[in-house]
């Protein structure tokens, strides 16, 4: 009997190429989607789609057993999510796992929250088979400031409050669980890392790595949307200042224990991704922004 199929979407992005191998591991086929021909990966098939093509999401759908949703950053990336629910299934996927945000809620001031509620209510409503995987900030978003980091500061306006950030190995990690197991249908696991740190000790943690003096700045909301003008789009600079306000209030400092129950091992602290990207962070990389996937 062959091994379920799973389709990766963003199978090139943070979480997405953690995923595909932690899928290889537990004995998954895996169908990686691409928007981009020529990005062969390594133990997957891999196949050129775009989400907001549906002529080529059908091809990509086709014969898969499971899915697992994610999208890149996108003012219309709640309509492209639900459209591409519903062709899964058309096709007749059987399983669909949704990688969405911590807190997501439909009343919620931030758009990113509401966008990915409104998601995990229509996947709820046409019925098909679904676990939703809401991660908190990702400690990945890190690699984004990587260019002030490098000159010995990073800034952000969240003062001293504190933040379960997660590691997206373990996102990878968690989904790869679900999917290669059982009884998660209809579950929500809100993913975070072992403890909430604040912006101050993620400077230390990446001072101790690289011998270098980091330190963090608070810095106020119009001027980190000044910073961000000309880089990111008005919507999504506009988004993460919603983003940072959320974290400011304290509203994203619980911590779960969603991935050691999934994955068996506790959830990877701080200072294991400091230690683990070091060299990230110890000299200005070209052509980084400074937030990367600070929306999380």
């Amino acid at each position: 009997m062959n091994a379920p199929t799973v389709l990766v979407t963003g199978a090139t992005g943070t979480v997405g190429s953690a995923l595909v191998p932690a899928l290889r591991v537990r004995g998954l086929g895996v169908r990686a989607m691409t928007r981009h021909a020529g990005r062969d990966i390594d133990g997957a098939e891999t196949v050129v789609a775009d989400l907001k093509d549906p002529v080529s999401l059908a091809a990509a759908l086709d014969g898969v057993d499971a899915v697992f949703l994610n999208s890149p950053s996108a003012e219309d990336a709640a309509a492209v999510q639900i459209r591409f629910a519903d062709l899964a299934r058309e096709a007749g996927v059987q399983r669909l796992v949704l990688l969405s945000q911590y807190a997501a809620t439909a009343d919620s001031p931030v758009r990113f929250l509401r966008w990915h509620a409104e998601v995990e209510s229509h996947v709820r409503r046409i019925g098909l088979d679904h676990t939703v995987l809401r991660p908190n900030l990702y400690l990945q978003g890190l690699f984004g400031m990587a260019a002030t980091i490098a000159q010995g500061w990073f800034g952000a306006p969240i003062g001293d409050a504190t933040v379960s950030a997660i590691d997206t190995r373990d996102i990878a990690e968690s989904a790869a669980a679900v999917l290669a197991g059982t009884g998660h249908d209809g579950r929500t696991y809100t993913l975070t890392g072992p403890r909430a740190v604040s912006h101050h000790e993620i400077a230390r943690a990446l001072s101790d790595v690289t011998g270098r003096d980091i330190t963090f700045r608070d810095v106020p909301a119009d001027r980190f949307a000044a910073m961000l003008s000309g880089i990111l789009p008005p919507w999504q600079v506009n988004g993460l200042v919603e983003d940072y306000a959320h974290y400011a209030r304290g509203e994203a400092s619980e911590v779960h224990s969603s991935v050691a129950d999934l994955t068996g091992r506790p959830a990877r602290d701080l200072t294991d991704f400091a230690r683990d990207h070091a060299a990230v962070f110890a000299a200005a990389p070209a052509e980084k922004t400074p937030t990367g996937e600070a929306a999380r």
